[in-house]
């Protein structure tokens, strides 16, 4: 399981929100074998102003909240991606992407009435 949040400006990103979804993604199945209908992505874009960062007004904030079990080659295989496919493909520079992968126990997750560790999954999580 991976959720996706997305935080960015609303005047810079807001049209783009299905480009985003579709690159973010493409890396995640690329890298960590998520199946290509496992999509979870929320945006939450801001007013001008309200997104305070010694950045450019197209900084974009991603967080990728997952059970844990990647291992490190995997995390840093989903980082390489998103700086070295995703960045361009949206014109980011490094400097306007920063990325942070949150990981919880299976058991901290409810999902389709059960406790995440009872969820039987149709991919793996330990690649």
């Amino acid at each position: 399981m991976a959720q996706i949040k997305v935080y960015g400006n609303r005047s810079v990103w807001g049209e783009r929100r299905a480009e985003i979804s579709d690159a973010l993604h493409d890396a995640l199945v690329r890298t960590w074998q998520l199946p290509a209908d496992k999509r979870f992505h929320r945006f939450l874009l801001l007013d001008d102003g309200d997104l305070v960062a010694p950045r450019s007004d197209a900084y974009l904030v991603v967080e990728i909240v997952c059970f844990t079990g990647r291992s490190r080659k995997a995390k840093r295989a989903l980082i390489a991606a998103l700086y070295n496919d995703v960045a361009p493909h949206l014109g980011l520079a490094v400097n306007d992407l920063e990325a942070v992968i949150l990981e919880s126990p299976k058991e901290n997750w409810g999902i389709r009435g059960v406790s995440g560790d009872e969820l039987a999954l149709s991919y793996r999580v330990d690649v």
